[in-house]
């Protein structure tokens, strides 16, 4: 096989892993979600920190009360580490709250609707008179 032939085969098989709908739903997901990360930095930096800075004493926000200077020169960020932590499960709560519902979507969708069983062919009530026929004819 050549070379030529390999490259050929792995792009005609990436198009067809491309085409596929969940990488298209993923690739969806991650366009949306970086989105909306910049809401909720801006929710974290902008509402939540002034807010927690205010408790640690500081008019700032919390990412600037909580910067400590260290011996060696170099600082100790708590408070940045501490609105990532807030970021995380800001975000996680969001992505949990969509997987519920389009996990509630999609049983709703494929809830059997009352199952009922389904009306015998006329080739089978036939059938069944026949045996029932057959039945009165033994025990006679």
């Amino acid at each position: 096989m050549s070379a030529k032939e390999k490259t050929t085969g792995f792009l005609a098989e990436f198009r067809k892993f491309v085409a596929r709908g969940n990488v298209m739903d993923l690739a969806v997901g991650v366009i949306i979600g970086g989105a909306f990360q910049s809401i909720v930095n801006s929710l974290v930096n902008d509402v939540i920190n002034p807010l927690l800075g205010m408790l640690t004493g500081d008019s700032e926000s919390l990412a600037a009360s909580l910067t400590f200077q260290l011996p060696g020169g170099g600082q100790l960020m708590l408070g940045s580490f501490i609105n990532a932590v807030i970021n995380f499960f800001i975000m996680a709560f969001v992505i949990f709250l969509l997987v519920k519902g389009i996990n509630a979507f999609h049983r709703k969708k494929e809830a059997p609707k009352a199952a009922q069983p389904p009306k015998p062919s006329a080739e089978e009530v036939l059938l069944t008179e026949i045996r029932d026929l057959l039945k009165e004819d033994r025990h006679e």
